[in-house]
């Protein structure tokens, strides 16, 4: 049976976007998203992160720093008896200095390869689940994949959440 999710963006929606942030001691949850992650598992969604990572394109950091700070965020959510279920990122980025990784992609928002990749990969309903991000580029990759996609501005990220979804049922 198909499940819900809450895709949530990283930087900028649930840390204060620190430009290439890769290092944990650097990371600073914006406010109520700890809040808004324990709040999605205790009423039945997954939680997935969709991240843009062009630092990786760019040769400002590697995958397995991606990686350490994805474990770290888990760690720290742990302690607050909440979750992430999975991390989806993309390295790509036209304009990247690696040539692995210096490519259009299906995958960099507002393309929706990595929320695809996250239904299919966890059988998700995207009917009934929801993509919370600070830019345009996190909605349109949400609505290109079926999912409702809600725009984070500011202010507490659990309010933003429940508001969405409570308004909705």
């Amino acid at each position: 049976m198909p499940t819900k999710a809450i895709f949530f963006d990283r930087d900028g929606t649930l840390n204060v976007d620190v430009h290439y942030l890769h290092e944990p001691e650097k990371f600073v949850w914006i406010e109520g998203a700890i809040e808004a992650i324990r709040w999605a598992n205790e009423h039945g969604y997954l939680v997935i992160v969709v991240t843009n990572q062009s630092g990786i394109a760019r040769g400002y950091y590697d995958e397995a720093a991606v990686h350490r700070l994805h474990d770290w965020m888990n760690a720290e959510l742990a302690a607050h008896g909440a979750h992430i279920d999975a991390f989806y990122y993309c390295p790509h980025h036209i304009e990247g200095k690696l040539p692995a990784y210096a490519k259009s992609c299906d995958c960099r928002k507002p393309a929706p390869g990595m929320i695809l990749r996250a239904i299919a990969e966890h059988d998700i309903d995207p009917a009934a689940s929801w993509m919370f991000g600070d830019a345009e580029s996190d909605v349109a990759a949400a609505e290109n994949a079926g999912v409702k996609g809600v725009r984070y501005t500011g202010g507490s990220l659990v309010d933003c959440v429940r508001r969405a979804i409570e308004q909705e049922e």
